[in-house]
């Protein structure tokens, strides 16, 4: 596509949000309104979609599932056949105690305990084993999900319509990419094991506390309704938090790359003290949510861990009674205080899997409200495969307006002919940007139709429509890459002998080889190592090396010297022999040869002509045209 993007500008009356020193406005203006105290809205819903979303990985995540439990499961069965060689050694002590004592007793049988200790370590092995195949397992889950999740984002930017860009913070944006995902892929590869593992855990401990002893299973039992209630009680109150937390991390990010990027304008406007003040208000509020959820999710553990520690000194006191009446052996109580310990874990891993799954829901749901955003309207079902375009292009009862209450196109009707020079004039927001928008169906048009070789362009694929028209815009937009990988961005197949015919064509050949480097020079990423106008002069570059069939330039010489000015018109003369092609001008002097001038005036043509004949029509053109040399 030969068409240049703008990135960062806006179009005129698009309904937007600015900031101070007119730069593009940070996050309340963008898709996410953050209002303090907001709650994740659907928490459900949004773990539900996650889980279909992951529905591409159901076999890793049941072969996960599965060694997870089975890991656990043995780890479980440990300490019921530990409490055996306890008893077994215990029993032993005893009989030598009793032996010493004349009783004659039996001592201690080590090739039980030998066999246990066997026992022990290959169970203890195979559950370690099958915990590293499943966390193996489940991290390649995490970072395909990843992967996808970003690539899924990365191809809705693409499709998302430029009204979208013109209301969003590119920050908001980057942090889906970033943080968002990174929380989801982080806390998912945690919690979804965790929740297994615990689940599993206390189903295992409470079947091998029943299989001990009853009375003593009950009254470790009563810690879960208590343990309930505590984390219910500190997830209604962290949750909103957690959203919080999430949204206002991507606030801050998109205020600093929006400070980043305009630096130069926030400085030379003195500006910093505002822009300070506004990052403060972001990261204080970033700061007090972030504070309040991890010490509402730190309060779990110290909480729970004195809940339990409560029922395992009265597990201990009833099992030394239950000992002493001969109810139950020593390695039982051995047995069963690991198994009131490990009860214990599980229930406090339940707390912290609660915060960490609202993290996920927070950040999951940030991801998919932006991934279900409005896209551009459809491709036609079967779109018209265009012919060779010449250059025949008709404006038909145009009407367009950025919402229905502000309409900025009314009655628009022109048509053009291949080869035609159109240059469309008028004052600031009489809508000249805004028809070259229509024109490459960056917007669609309200009313009316636009027909390029007597088709609706809305009948056409965009790709199809927009490889026929080379743009160059009065804002630049180069990449950060060496200077022939701009310019051949305009055709990615072209030579480099190709690239340096297009910049000697537009001027820009000379000021390249004093450049160290030269066409190897690597522009950074905000090419402020050029000049402005040099950086207008390679788009130009750009827009030759494309060969369109139709051309639009929207001021595209503003940025330039008159000298340069004078050079970059000839070579655009020369570009423009047989192509169709519209020019925005703010100049009129620039374009006093074109075959045909339409001249806007709140959003309709108010005439339209050469410049000889408006000229003699002594109308809105004339006086426009003649207001520039008395300003002069």
């Amino acid at each position: 596509m030969s068409a240049q993007r703008k990135q960062g500008t806006q179009l005129p009356s698009a309904p937007t949000g600015r900031g101070p020193m007119g730069m593009r406005r940070g996050p309340m203006g963008g898709m996410h309104r953050m209002m303090a105290g907001d709650k994740a809205r659907d928490f459900r819903g949004t773990m539900a979609r996650l889980l279909k979303y992951m529905s591409p990985y159901r076999v890793q995540l049941v072969i996960v599932l599965v060694f997870a439990a089975a890991s656990t499961v043995f780890a479980i069965v440990g300490p019921k056949i530990l409490g055996r060689a306890t008893t077994k050694l215990f029993e032993g002590v005893m009989g030598q105690i009793a032996g010493l004592a004349g009783g004659g007793g039996a001592g201690i049988d080590l090739a039980y305990i030998g066999h246990i200790i066997l026992q022990m370590i290959g169970l203890y092995l195979v559950s370690t084993l099958f915990g590293y195949i499943q966390g193996w397992v489940m991290s390649g889950v995490s970072m395909n999900l990843t992967y996808r999740m970003r690539k899924d984002i990365a191809a809705k930017i693409s499709r998302m319509p430029l009204r979208f860009f013109d209301g969003t913070n590119h920050g908001e944006v980057l942090s889906h990419v970033t943080n968002d995902v990174d929380t989801v892929s982080h806390t998912l590869n945690q919690s979804l094991t965790q929740v297994v593992t615990s689940v599993t855990m206390v189903i295992g401990v409470i079947v091998m506390m029943l299989s001990i002893n009853l009375v003593m299973t009950l009254v470790a039992l009563c810690v879960i309704p208590l343990s309930a209630v505590i984390i219910g009680l500190v997830i209604g109150k962290s949750q909103r938090y957690f959203k919080e937390q999430q949204d206002y991390l991507g606030h801050v990010n998109g205020h600093v790359e929006e400070m980043y990027g305009g630096h130069v304008v926030m400085r030379a406007f003195n500006g910093e003290e505002k822009s300070v003040a506004q990052f403060d208000k972001y990261n204080d509020t970033l700061y007090t949510s972030a504070w309040k959820s991890q010490f509402l999710s730190g309060m779990m553990f110290p909480i729970m861990g004195l809940v339990g520690n409560l029922g395992y000194v009265t597990v201990c006191i009833i099992g030394g009674y239950l000992a002493v009446k001969g109810t139950i052996t020593v390695g039982d109580i051995q047995a069963f205080i690991q198994y009131v310990r490990s009860l214990n874990q599980p229930i406090g891993q339940f707390a912290n899997i609660s915060n960490i799954l609202q993290q996920t829901a927070a950040a999951a749901e940030r991801v998919f409200e932006f991934l279900t955003q409005p896209e551009e309207a459809p491709e036609a079902a079967k779109p018209v495969l265009l012919p060779k375009v010449h250059g025949n292009i008709e404006f038909r009862n145009v009407r367009f307006g950025y919402s229905p209450d502000k309409i900025v196109i009314n009655d628009f009707s022109a048509t053009v002919k291949p080869g035609q020079k159109i240059a469309i004039v008028g004052p600031t927001g009489a809508g000249k940007t805004t028809m070259v928008k229509l024109l490459m169906r960056f917007y669609d048009v309200t009313g009316g139709a636009i027909l390029v070789e007597s088709h609706d362009i809305r009948e056409l694929a965009r790709h199809d429509l927009r490889q026929a028209f080379g743009m160059v815009l009065q804002d630049t937009w180069l990449f950060n890459g060496t200077i022939m990988e701009n310019i051949r961005y305009g055709r990615p197949e072209a030579t480099d002998a190709e690239v340096i015919a297009a910049a000697k064509a537009a001027r820009v050949h000379h000021f390249v080889r004093t450049l160290p480097g030269g066409y190897n020079m690597v522009l950074n990423e905000e090419s402020s190592n050029v000049s402005q106008g040099q950086m207008q002069l390679l788009t130009i570059a750009r827009a030759i090396l494309a060969n369109p069939q139709v051309l639009i330039l929207d001021e595209a010489t503003s940025s330039v010297d008159t000298h340069t000015e004078v050079l970059i018109q000839q070579a655009m003369d020369n570009l423009m022999k047989g192509r169709t092609s519209f020019v925005i001008a703010h100049r009129l002097s620039t374009i006093r040869n074109a075959d045909l001038i339409l001249v806007m005036n709140d959003g309709d043509i108010v005439e339209q002509g050469t410049h000889q004949e408006l000229l003699a029509r002594k109308g809105f053109y004339a006086e426009l045209y003649n207001s520039q040399f008395e300003a002069a």
